[in-house]
């Protein structure tokens, strides 16, 4: 595994009210006398402060906010809030914020104040909803962070295209090759407009990160296409249909929230009710904490996550 330290200090001043630290203390060695050494470690870092969290989410995502809570209670997190979570399936952002305002949960969230981050999963990109509810929610909390998953694609394809001919042929058993590929297309333009919105709102700073949930999930098809694996011997195994995930899948994206939102490591937390749920022999904690490594690897090194890795 590498190391991680903390994210530069500058960065953290202003993110310190929503506490997007991320720090994985390492052993250190010191040489004691020609042949001795002892091993010393850092001291663990404090919890991060518990943020009040808000989110407008498709199927792809409406099932992180529970674990993820489970998870921020198991890493000695106070005061983490679901204030709220509002779902459309195979909604794009802009329909949440279109949504009448009498059923409108985000947008009165929002108009309080009282939401630290709030949490966000278009389909193609640009979204133009994103933008609505970044510069609502500033005007209310000028101290707000945000959060986008880049989700992989329904049935497969880029979501550039989605639903175009999302279904008429999908093969979940793609080669390496074709995995290098995978949602590129969508990925750059979610990246772009992130950048935009960081540019135009962040008065100098980065108020708004990517989950790489499709990154992610691409890395562990290829390792299932090698072989390398275990517990998982076809890509198949990652989802219940053509679209949604099954156990392993969901608690690696919930990993992938859980490490952008505290910028926090989740290797080491216990096995989550998904993962015990299912009731394979095979996801057993090894292949949970693979999972969390993949996660945070995942995070750490992809710039617009906004979880930075050090230099070792």
């Amino acid at each position: 595994m590498k190391k991680f330290n903390r994210l530069t200090q500058g960065v953290f001043a202003a993110f310190a009210l929503i506490g997007w630290t991320a720090t994985l203390p390492g052993p250190l060695s010191a040489q004691v006398g020609s042949s001795e050494r002892v091993t010393q470690q850092d001291p663990p870092a404090a919890a991060p402060k518990g943020l009040r969290v808000f989110y407008a989410s498709h199927s792809l995502m409406w099932y992180v906010p529970k674990p993820l809570g489970e998870m921020a209670e198991a890493a000695g997190i106070e005061g983490h809030q679901l204030v709220g979570l509002q779902s459309l399936g195979a909604s794009r952002t802009l329909q949440h914020w279109n949504l009448a305002d009498d059923k409108n949960d985000a947008k009165k969230a929002l108009k309080t104040g009282e939401v630290d981050v709030f949490v966000m999963s278009p389909i193609s990109f640009p979204d133009e909803g994103i933008e609505n509810f970044v510069k609502l929610g500033l005007e209310h909390n000028p101290h707000m962070r945000f959060i986008v998953q880049l989700s992989w694609g329904g049935g497969d394809i880029d979501n550039q295209d989605f639903p175009n001919g999302a279904f008429d042929n999908v093969d979940k058993e793609k080669t390496t090759e074709q995995l290098k590929r995978y949602n590129q297309r969508n990925i750059k333009a979610g990246e772009a407009q992130a950048d935009a919105i960081n540019e135009k709102f962040g008065n100098g700073k980065k108020i708004l990160a990517l989950v790489p949930s499709v990154q992610a999930m691409v890395t562990l098809r290829s390792k299932i296409a090698e072989q390398q694996w275990p517990g998982l011997t076809k890509q198949s195994e990652l989802f219940v249909d053509p679209v949604h995930p099954s156990a392993p899948l969901e608690a690696l994206n919930s990993y992938l929230h859980f490490a952008v939102l505290y910028g926090k490591s989740p290797v080491g937390l216990p096995l989550p009710e998904m993962l015990k749920n299912a009731k394979r022999e095979a996801w057993n904690d090894k292949f949970n904490h693979a999972l969390q490594e993949l996660a945070w690897e995942t995070v750490t090194d992809y710039p617009h996550s906004l979880v930075k890795e050090a230099e070792e």
